[in-house]
């Protein structure tokens, strides 16, 4: 990583609070740290609301998954992957707000699941390339803004981490753009820039002559420099070994692994080796890790031996959740839609999760890696004029 990442010192970020949609206690604000982990600041002491019952409530208070969700009130979860936009075009109807049965996730799943901030992929299917991927890549970005709109009570669109608190303070679950494909770019670092405009904050780097089996060729490597230039994370789930590797040299900003867990368990080809998870540690990047049976396994149990590896590896302050839901993958048992998340957390605490480690999981290593993005931007914009290179120009 590049010495500005020393200099990074986020100021506190405070939302307006929406009580008559969070359900928070009463007097009490939620902060967060340079970190993205909640700072409570309760209210005046003899308060009624300090009171707590006594009794059956303490037992219950020993229950890992009463437990879970206790913790998950405060430290949500920050979900890295989900296909909705793709599933919702096969749709005539839907309502998010009240529920939709026929998809994993709605507005009702993810407060039971704690889920405050998402990802939307922009992903296509295979075989789209050129002006086809462009296009296709526009109107799902169109179907995202279209649907969060027309759910303003549950969905909120946001571009920053502060924007994410905000819309989590205010009781709506922050939607974000991303990831694409490289395939979207159709080569061009000025169509690179107009996503970026128009709300796109992850990039992909597989699928592109520029980023294959053999690494990035000298424009791929400009590709990473301007998204490191404009805030754009970099992705490198399903990418190359040698792109991943190349790609961790060069970006100046913590890069993302937005569905991969750890090979040395589980040997599929988007999970990492042991290897880049702790370069993955040194460079401050984050891994998260899918929910689901191919990359993961078929338990809970088995999801956590992921988290628990990759945490030993790269450190807990470079992992997170990535529920890959409505992406057409088969999920463990008791992690099949957006709700289940405090059982995966209730089998963490009985692994003895700290609290701060479980709070970066969920919630403080996405708001990180978002602050590091934008912070890394600016310092980057005032050194670097748009990049004009050219895919021919650079690699013949």
């Amino acid at each position: 990583m590049a010495d500005l990442q020393d200099e990074l010192h986020a100021t506190t970020e405070v939302g307006e609070l929406d009580r008559a949609e969070a359900e928070f206690e009463p007097d009490v604000i939620e902060l967060e740290d340079e970190r993205g982990l909640a700072v409570v600041d309760a209210g005046p002491e003899g308060d009624e609301g300090d009171a707590r019952p006594k009794g059956d409530e303490e037992d219950a208070a020993d229950d890992p998954l009463v437990r879970a969700h206790a913790l998950l009130a405060a430290h949500p979860v920050a979900d890295g992957y989900s296909g909705l936009p793709w599933a919702l075009r096969h749709l005539p109807w839907y309502d998010l707000e009240l529920g939709e049965s026929t998809i994993d996730t709605d507005v009702p799943r993810l407060r039971e699941g704690h889920v405050a901030a998402l990802f939307w992929s922009l992903h296509l299917p295979e075989g789209l390339v050129g002006e086809r991927a462009v296009g296709a890549t526009l109107e799902q970005l169109d179907l995202v803004r279209t649907v969060v709109e027309a759910h303003p009570e549950g969905l909120r669109m946001a571009h920053s981490a502060a924007q994410v608190t905000d819309a989590r303070n205010c009781g709506r679950v922050a939607v974000l753009l991303g990831p694409a494909g490289a395939a979207a770019l159709d080569d061009s670092l000025g169509i690179l820039r107009a996503l970026h405009s128009l709300g796109l904050r992850v990039l992909t780097l597989s699928g592109a002559s520029w980023a294959g089996k053999n690494g990035l060729t000298r424009f791929g490597e400009e590709v990473v420099r301007e998204a490191n230039r404009i805030g754009v994370l970099v992705d490198l789930s399903g990418a190359s070994d040698a792109t991943v590797r190349r790609a961790l040299t060069i970006s100046k900003s913590p890069v993302v692994c937005t569905r991969s867990a750890a090979r040395d368990l589980r040997p599929h080809p988007a999970n990492l080796p042991d290897d880049v998870l702790v370069e993955l540690g040194i460079t401050k990047g984050l891994c998260l890790v899918p929910l689901t049976a191919e990359q993961t396994g078929p338990s809970v149990r088995d999801v956590a031996d992921h988290l628990d590896h990759v945490r030993a590896l790269a450190g807990p302050e470079c992992v997170g959740l990535s529920g890959t839901y409505d992406s057409g993958a088969a999920h463990p048992q008791d992690l099949s839609d957006a709700s289940g998340y405090p059982r995966l957390v209730a089998e963490l605490l009985g692994r003895g999760w700290s609290e701060s480690d479980l709070a970066l999981l969920t919630w403080g290593n996405v708001q990180r890696v978002l602050r590091s993005a934008d912070f890394m931007a600016r310092a980057a914009r005032s050194r670097r004029e748009p990049s004009t290179a050219k895919i021919a120009e650079m690699d013949g």
